[in-house]
């Protein structure tokens, strides 16, 4: 069984930066992609970013359309852990940020979710 624990969410001021954090405690293989998707009040969960296995540092990235180069996604391969940097903060990054973790097997996880709230 495998359980992601996230961290690092909270209130943060327009223009603000925030680091989050997902590490994923037990295995079932490798892992293929790690990412980050949030999901607003009222709207569908959309994705941050994501990031392939690759080397020790992670691989190939690819962001949503609205990151803009804001943010910043990386892991830890050895720590089975990803981070997402989020710099130049908007409200309406306001958002639940949930980790998603998925393995060579097919089989993909979700964390319970991170509240990221920007405002003045």
């Amino acid at each position: 069984q495998v359980q992601l624990v996230e961290s690092g969410g909270g209130l943060e001021q327009p223009g603000g930066s925030l680091r989050l954090s997902c590490a994923a405690r037990g295995s079932i293989g490798s892992i293929n992609f790690m990412g980050w998707y949030r999901q607003a009040p009222g709207k569908e969960r959309e994705l941050v970013a994501r990031i392939t296995s690759g080397g020790p540092s992670g691989g190939s990235t690819n962001y949503g359309d609205f990151v803009k180069g804001r943010f910043t996604i990386s892991r830890d391969n050895a720590k089975s852990t990803v981070y997402l940097q989020m710099n130049s903060l908007k409200p309406e990054d306001t958002a639940v940020y949930y980790c998603n973790v998925q393995y060579r097997l097919g089989i993909t996880y979700w964390g319970q979710g991170t509240q990221v709230t920007v405002s003045s």
